[in-house]
């Protein structure tokens, strides 16, 4: 009876799904374009201020593993509601802040909240809709992530312009209430196992080592990477890491269950995940820069960048009813390939280049990026037990959002020797360092076309069975 209440309720449970999936990209994106702004209001420096986005992407990756565990214990619904409380909550109070650092504590607090959620959507999403349906309804969750990049920046600039930066917060406390009522009203209880410990020394452990390990990648070079700071980074990555190996292995309920990554299908659509990722964000990071080299305006860039989000919005539903027919192997493979083409054509642009051959290379990236996620997403899910959903989960995000990370570090470490390297071999003229930079990006782009390639052989290595039952 509970399941067939589940079942007819399905779409109801996934709009609540969505609300949060929304929140996260929307919030992320809009703060981006509100750093400036912070930077005048608060009158800091930039340094400082990039901790507003950083205190949130740190916080939020290495919790992940940890809440998708501890939803498998307490349930996913209870996890859920309280993330968006803590989200909503933290809105506010990042809203109200009147000091840099207090706006810092604070988006901190929030990524928790949006870690929570982030965590255990995946896994309510798996166990709601029976399995010729979910990676429809995983296309649908890749969707409002879609929804929530694409709407994001543009609804940043209007609320900045006319309200305020505190507006950028506040905005999410209605939708953030409405989110509570319903998931409180509308979700399943999904019956954790409580009468399992909860690994708190494997958490920590994971914590430290995903928490190090992003710093460094994000301030490594900044630091420098012999200073002081990064050898101590370094070394707690890799203890924390030893000891977190030995630590689960040894323990009858561990955090992460190890033996997940025995399953070939597990193993090689996450890796597949952490590459696409790294690739998609090597491209996000350097496009900008690329297209204002290039002489476009901010709004223009902001025009033409919104093609590859909006192709995914459309593409991501498609791709996922297909999956449920065709399975993970052949679409998300054949999309990690028109990926790594849309790249490698993205790397080969003309110097005097226009919109539109932007935009094509753009639509046809955001093609192959929506036909290997959901699937892949689904892939994942389906190859982990049915007690081990939200851990699964968990490693799903940590992968993608450490790869936004690791993408987001090697193009500023790649474009920076690249670019040097072309201000030595290139003859000298006036337009020197605009050539330098531009041909640096360009072999970035090609580096990162190389580590979409490097997905497709990761995804084709996957096999066809998806369901761990």
């Amino acid at each position: 009876m509970e399941n067939t209440k589940i079942l007819e309720n399905r779409y109801r449970i996934l709009f609540a799904v969505l609300i949060g999936s929304m929140l996260g990209p929307i919030d992320a994106s809009v703060v981006n374009i509100a750093m400036p702004t912070f930077s005048k209001v608060f009158n800091a420096p930039v340094t400082t201020v990039s901790w507003v986005s950083m205190s949130y992407l740190l916080v939020l990756s290495s919790l992940l593993l940890t809440f998708g565990r501890l939803g498998d214990l307490v349930g996913y619904k209870s996890l859920y509601i309280s993330g968006m409380g803590v989200f909503t909550a933290s809105s506010l109070f990042c809203g109200l802040a009147r000091s840099i650092y207090v706006l810092i504590l604070f988006r901190a607090l929030q990524a928790a909240g949006a870690g929570m959620m982030m965590a255990v959507a995946p896994a309510i999403i798996t166990n709601t809709f029976p399995k010729n349906e979910r990676g429809k309804a995983l296309g649908f969750n890749a969707m409002s992530v879609a929804v929530g990049l694409a709407i994001g920046p543009s609804l940043g600039g209007f609320l900045l312009t006319y309200y305020g930066h505190s507006s950028i917060f506040l905005i999410n406390i209605p939708i953030g209430i409405l989110g509570v009522i319903l998931s409180y009203n509308v979700l399943p209880v999904f019956e954790g196992s409580k009468k399992e410990p909860f690994d708190i020394e494997g958490a920590f452990l994971a914590f430290v080592f995903l928490f190090s390990t992003l710093t460094f990648l994000s301030k490594g070079q900044e630091f420098g990477i012999s200073s002081l700071k990064s050898v101590i980074l370094i070394l707690l990555a890799l203890f924390s890491f030893i000891f977190f190996v030995v630590r689960e292995k040894s323990y009858s309920h561990p955090m992460l269950d190890l033996t997940l990554f025995k399953n070939r299908m597990f193993a090689a659509s996450n890796l597949s995940c952490l590459l696409n990722f790294t690739a998609q964000y090597m491209m996000i990071f350097l496009m900008p820069f690329y297209l204002s080299g290039s002489g476009f305006s901010s709004k223009e860039i902001g025009i033409i960048m919104t093609a590859f989000p909006l192709t995914v919005l459309l593409v991501a539903p498609i791709s996922g009813i297909l999956s449920d027919r065709l399975g993970s192997l052949i679409l998300s493979t054949t999309g990690a390939g028109i990926c790594t083409l849309a790249l490698l054509f993205l790397s080969k642009m003309p110097l005097n280049i226009k919109a539109t051959d932007v935009i094509i290379r753009l639509i046809m990236f955001g093609i192959g990026n929506g036909l290997f996620q959901t699937p892949n997403n689904s892939s994942v899910m389906g190859s982990a037990p049915k007690d081990k959903q939200g851990v699964a989960s968990g490693v799903l995000a940590t992968m993608r959002n450490t790869g936004m990370v690791l993408g987001t570090a090697l193009s500023g470490g790649l474009l920076s020797i690249r670019q040097n390297y072309h201000l030595r071999i290139l003859p000298g003229s006036s337009n020197i360092n605009q050539l330098a930079f531009i041909y640096g990006i360009k072999d970035t782009l090609l580096l990162a076309a190389l580590i979409d390639l490097l997905c497709l052989l990761a995804s084709s290595t996957r096999g066809r069975n998806e369901e761990k039952g």
